[in-house]
């Protein structure tokens, strides 16, 4: 096995030691009947972010955490597999499929470098796993690898506006001033975090997803309803209607054909 990027490694730290932090939220998701997404827990009925019809499909969860993403597909009558790079959010993803009866391959891994095969899947999806803890430029081609063609991928991200409005001060939110430059986002590491973020422009990311063989779909700026909670400090819900971009901007892909 070849060494791991250092980022991957960092990632690797921090989330196992704040695995448990994810135990309840994680079994509170596994208990829903209808998905919800990104950190204002926008339904699936608004944002229509799966496929209608999922039975049958191969499936891959990149980042998949505790595993409830996988969950939601498995009882839409997917095929599920998921993968992380923490160890101890796979242990509570095995914890609750033996609690709520669901079963589906767990694999401990970095989504940037997979060991699955060439085409393996039909969907592959990723909330704030991959898509924020992985390089864009690593594992957006690792996903058109994996995807047979046909397949999509769709996946949820911070909006960039969030990240050059964040304060460097851990609990507060976003504010109405750009503090960071648009133009050469990528790696992220706020003060006193020793995550390692990627966050890129919306433009350098539609031009990388057409690099690595995919054809865009949507891109979706979410507003989340004036009665929406969040348990997260970054952005409140004032300042996500107010911009139209709450910090979970969704994005649906498709294989394009092979010539």
């Amino acid at each position: 096995m070849s060494e791991l990027p250092e980022h991957v490694l960092r990632n690797r730290a921090d989330w196992d030691a704040h695995a448990q932090d994810w135990v309840e939220p994680g079994r509170r998701d596994w208990a829903r009947e209808e998905p919800w997404w990104g950190i204002f827990t926008v339904p699936e009925s608004q944002l229509h972010v799966l496929p209608d019809d999922l039975d049958g499909l191969d499936t891959l969860e990149l980042g998949c955490g505790t595993g409830y993403v996988s969950a939601w597909l498995a009882r839409r009558g997917a095929r599920p597999v998921g993968i992380d790079n923490s160890e101890g959010q796979l242990a509570t993803a095995r914890l609750l499929q033996a609690e709520f009866g669901i079963d589906f391959p767990l694999v401990h891994g970095n989504a940037e470098a997979t060991p699955f095969d060439d085409e393996s899947f039909d969907f592959a999806i990723s909330e704030y796993g991959a898509s924020i803890w992985c390089d864009p430029y690593r594992w957006i081609p690792e996903a058109a690898r994996l995807l047979r063609v046909g397949g999509r991928l769709v996946f949820l991200v911070d909006t960039p506006l969030a990240i050059m409005c964040a304060p460097e001060i851990e609990g507060e939110p976003a504010g109405e001033r750009l503090l960071r430059p648009y133009f050469g986002m990528h790696r992220v590491q706020w003060p006193g975090d020793d995550g390692v973020e990627f966050h890129l422009p919306h433009g350098e990311l539609i031009a990388l997803l057409r690099r690595s063989g995919f054809e865009i779909e949507e891109l979706v700026e979410v507003q989340p309803p004036a009665d929406a909670t969040t348990r997260f400090p970054h952005a409140t819900v004032e300042w996500a209607r107010m911009w139209r971009t709450v910090t979970p901007t969704g994005a649906a892909r498709e294989m394009a054909p092979q010539e």
